[in-house]
């Protein structure tokens, strides 16, 4: 018998037990249930890494979300998450900082970015984020 496979957030989780938990549950009624910015932050991390645009578009704030999501690059490869400072404005506004690894063509790419997110009836969605 294989042992789960480690939810790519990088949160020391099964994939079932961490991010795949909010991917499923939003698949199967709609409803994001990410309790923090930081769980919603990562579960789009992993969404990216497993090719999951309905569930980045389903967290995209509805005031900056795009039409639609290219297809990822078959080459590109995802290395790693590293959250590095989330913080919390007011009860419904939250920042997390993170640093994303990916590699693409033999170059390895570093995402350094500042993300800003907003709850809105109980919901985190991902408003958008400034580069570091």
């Amino acid at each position: 018998m294989s042992s789960p496979s480690p939810c790519p957030c990088g949160g020391g989780l099964a994939y079932t037990d961490c991010c795949g938990r909010l991917h499923s549950e939003q698949a199967a009624c709609g409803t994001l249930v990410a309790a923090t910015p930081e769980a919603l932050m990562r579960s789009r991390y992993a969404a990216f890494v497993l090719d999951r645009r309905d569930y980045l578009l389903a967290s995209w704030h509805a005031s900056t979300r795009p039409a639609a999501l290219e297809p990822p690059d078959p080459a590109l490869t995802w290395l790693g998450l590293a959250v590095k400072r989330s913080a919390m404005q007011d009860a419904d506004h939250g920042t997390v900082e993170f640093v994303a690894r990916s590699k693409l063509g033999g170059r390895a790419h570093r995402l350094h970015e500042v993300s800003r997110f907003v709850r809105e009836h109980g919901e985190w969605f991902y408003v958008d984020g400034e580069l570091s």
